[in-house]
């Protein structure tokens, strides 16, 4: 690979991690099982908490 080739590929590697990172990102975060089950059983009592008001 000669030089030019080399330094052009090394500059279009950076742009790429560069434009990535300034995409803005459509996937959510990540939640964990127990997590998930834990947010569901307060929303479980939430919910009962407030039918029986």
């Amino acid at each position: 690979m000669n030089r030019k080739k080399k330094i052009n590929s090394i500059l279009k590697k950076r742009l790429k991690k560069i434009n990535a990172k300034v995409a803005p990102v459509n996937k959510t975060k990540y939640i964990s099982k127990a997590e998930r089950a834990k947010l569901e059983t307060e929303q479980a009592l939430s919910n009962d908490a407030i039918a029986s008001e």
